[in-house]
């Protein structure tokens, strides 16, 4: 129950956030430059997933955001700013996140955001640092094999995510269920509320490792390149997150990170995700 609220508390002060900024008049964000902003504070504030298992998930035990996001924010920090900078977080959920980012709450998106071109529209994004795939959690002994066996059922999805549109491309007469975050989607599937979660795959081999009463699916149905979502107008910034994006991978900062937290995933190749 304590979990659930402070999930619930998450969501709503995320919410309470954009109410709060959108109200007030602020500088314009086109006219500030983040870049500088930030090289004179030393910090990047950076919008984060809080219940997603293995890239961004609260730890109960001491408050602290954990996950393969997390430390890439940290590592990226470090090279665009220094060895002394600091990466501050704030949580965000997959329909919160681009307003916080467009009213100069945080700095950059580090959130398991697929690049889109209608989300391009809005913001701009860093090169890919993750190659995920969409694909399906089930309990174990389901009649659903792949996401054509959706069809007449209800999928699990969340609001803001593109996951469940993906989904009613390859079973049109699927049902939709859609919950605010991806702690209440797995608990609806655990209820019987529906037949299937959708998200993508390495969301839901997190979801798997802490319940081993359920089980990824059938092959990825779609590919996923997560990019860090950044406000247009800031070219600086931009050109800076790109480069040290290259040096943590090549200097095998990226590999370190991806054995840290998919290394020991079941039914998870984590060698296909791992950059040169």
């Amino acid at each position: 129950m304590k979990k659930k609220f402070k999930y619930l508390s998450l969501l709503i002060t995320s919410l309470l956030l954009v109410l709060t900024v959108s109200g007030c008049g602020s500088q314009s964000l086109s006219s500030q430059n983040v870049m500088e902003n930030d090289k004179k504070s030393k910090t990047i504030t950076w919008g984060v997933k809080a219940d997603t298992k293995l890239l961004g998930l609260i730890d109960v035990k001491d408050g602290k955001e954990k996950g393969f996001e997390i430390d890439l924010a940290k590592a990226l920090t470090k090279k665009m700013l220094g060895k002394d900078a600091t990466a501050k977080f704030v949580t965000v959920t997959s329909q919160s996140r681009i307003p916080l980012l467009k009213n100069g709450n945080i700095d950059a998106i580090i959130a398991t955001m697929t690049i889109t071109p209608d989300r391009k529209k809005t913001i701009d994004f860093s090169n890919s640092y993750f190659d995920a795939g969409q694909s399906i959690l089930v309990k174990k002994g389901s009649a659903v094999k792949k996401v054509q066996d959706l069809n007449n059922k209800t999928i699990i999805g969340v609001v803001g995510s593109n996951s469940v549109q993906n989904v009613k491309k390859f079973a049109p007469k699927a049902q939709v269920l859609q919950l605010p975050d991806y702690a209440q989607a797995l608990t609806a599937l655990k209820s019987g509320q529906g037949d299937a979660l959708t998200t993508d795959n390495v969301i839901l081999a997190g979801m798997a490792v802490n319940n081993p009463g359920y089980e990824l699916t059938g092959k990825a149905f779609t590919t996923e390149p997560y990019g860090i979502g950044i406000n247009k107008g800031q070219g600086d910034f931009k050109t800076a997150l790109n480069k040290a994006l290259e040096e943590v991978q090549s200097d095998g900062t990226y590999n370190k990170l991806i054995l840290k937290w998919f290394g020991n995933v079941p039914g998870f190749n984590y060698k296909e995700v791992l950059r040169k």
